[in-house]
């Protein structure tokens, strides 16, 4: 039954999907390999063999004034040909491997040979002389009587496609084992909160409340339905102790016991009317949705609505990673414009005030002056506001006070901005790993806050589509992270 339910899980679906994927797009290039690489190169080295025979025709007609002998060199060392032109006496005008000719007095594999090509005094037959040995064998008869033959190796492609079909499987297992790892993390990332939800509303359904949903930093909808799902059981198991403590009152008077367990059981029975409802809906559909009671999308995306509608919008983070691969990709067209980082800034700042406030943090930003730069304005606020969401998240008390100081650089034709926040230095092991996705940078700082673990990789993707620095500096008492603004030239 285990293994059954894990079958029907988003997790394994996801793996399997993705690894078919693999396996098919690996069974497809194996195939194109194999049929269409060979056959272009017989094509190519065909024409090559017609354009030599026509060369050499033009040589003895004086139609071309050039070093034949040099020329046919060229050749055979660019096309591994082995060329033999015979003149109307038989004897050898030109020859670059005796083993042709043994080939041309072997009248009987010319015989038995297959014609693939003939065009006037042209012929190429696919020549057979046993198992390991196969190549085509070009002959012609010129004008001034002379023959030419080229002999075309087979052999260098066959082998070449053997190499390509070796590495294409090797890669393909380094995929799978990729996809493997990347759907894990991902499955896990996105069931872990919902099945913690199941949880609880199974709970809220029997009316035990002693359950609450751990609220992140996050602002996605699976938080925000569990920041409601704990609003609304504190607000019923906070009436239930009234009521509780009403009854205690009132079963003091005989006279009024019974008005006042028949009210109870009203009140019970409406309270459990009322929150039944929602609660098993959301239920429901969030158990669907671990189980995969419906495999088709359709069914899917409706079961994700009812829950997101719950929880008000879609999933921050799943915007964030749509976000991120879009920039990845390039997938995204950049609209730049020349703006006041320094606003963005001011604005970011007035954003943050409350928390700002709440944490007692002093804020150092003294610019005055415009700061224009030319860019995309909302991806730019985009890295101002993880960079400053990051550093309200991490700072620390050093020397008395918190501390976040937020500059501006002029370089050239670049901006420099800095975010500081006192607080804990980074592992220098860590200094590069930040930037990934789904790292959180609290496991290498001991923090007890973690986020998304997409912020970073974010300023990442926007700093790497405009080829511009970014990065961290530890410094004693602190962290500062920078990055460069285009100005406008």
């Amino acid at each position: 039954m285990e293994i059954k339910n894990r079958l029907k899980s988003i997790k394994f679906k996801l793996f399997a999907t993705l690894c078919i994927s693999v396996a098919l797009i690996l069974f497809t290039l194996i195939i194109v390999n194999n049929v269409a690489l060979e056959s272009f190169y017989m094509y190519s080295k065909i024409s090559a063999a017609v354009n030599v025979t026509k060369h050499i025709e033009d040589f003895y007609n004086g139609v071309l004034q050039y070093d034949i002998n040099s020329n046919l060199k060229e050749q055979e060392r660019n096309n591994n040909f082995d060329i033999l032109i015979v003149s109307n006496l038989g004897d050898v005008v030109y020859c670059n491997n005796e083993e042709i000719i043994s080939d041309v007095n072997s009248i009987q594999y010319i015989k038995k040979g297959k014609v693939i090509y003939r065009r006037g005094n042209t012929v190429i037959s696919a020549i057979q002389k046993n198992k390991n040995n196969k190549y085509f064998l070009l002959s012609a008869s010129l004008s001034n009587g002379y023959y030419t033959y080229i002999k075309i190796q087979l052999q260098p492609i066959k082998e070449t496609v053997k190499i390509s079909n070796e590495l294409l499987l090797m890669l393909g297992a380094v995929m799978i084992v990729i996809v493997a790892i990347v759907s894990s993390i991902i499955a896990k990332k996105f069931t872990e909160p919902i099945v913690e939800l199941k949880r609880i509303t199974k709970r809220m359904a029997n009316l035990d409340f002693s359950q609450r949903y751990r609220i992140s930093d996050a602002e996605d909808e699976i938080n925000m339905l569990g920041k409601n799902i704990n609003d609304m059981s504190d607000k019923l198991e906070t009436t239930i102790k009234k009521l509780r403590s009403n009854n205690s009152k009132l079963e003091q008077n005989i006279e009024e016991k019974s008005k006042i367990d028949e009210m109870r059981r009203q009140f019970i029975s409406d309270v459990s009317h009322e929150l039944k409802t929602p609660i098993a809906l959301i239920q429901g559909y969030a158990e669907g949705l671990i189980e995969n009671v419906n495999t088709d999308e359709e069914s899917k995306k409706f079961y994700a609505e009812v829950i997101l509608d719950e929880s008000n919008k879609m999933d921050e983070m799943v915007k964030r990673l749509l976000e991120l691969m879009k920039l990845e990709y390039q997938e995204r067209k950049f609209n730049d414009e020349e703006f006041d980082l320094a606003e963005i800034i001011k604005e970011e700042l007035r954003r943050e005030t409350v928390i700002i406030k709440e944490k007692d943090i002093e804020i150092e930003f003294n610019e005055n002056n415009k700061v224009n730069v030319f860019a995309d304005e909302e991806y730019i606020q985009q890295v101002i506001s993880n960079y400053l969401t990051n550093a309200i998240k991490h700072v620390e008390e050093r020397n008395g006070t918190k501390k976040i100081i937020i500059r501006t650089e002029e370089r050239d034709d670049k901006v420099r901005l800095y975010v500081y926040n006192t607080g804990e230095n980074i592992d220098e092991e860590y200094i590069n790993k930040i930037w990934g996705r789904f790292y959180k940078i609290d496991s290498s700082r001991n923090r007890n806050e973690g986020g998304t673990g997409i912020g970073l990789a974010l300023v990442r993707a926007i700093m790497n589509n405009y080829d511009n620095k970014y990065g961290v500096k530890n410094y004693e008492d602190g962290v500062e992270f920078y990055c460069d603004i285009n100005k406008k030239i």
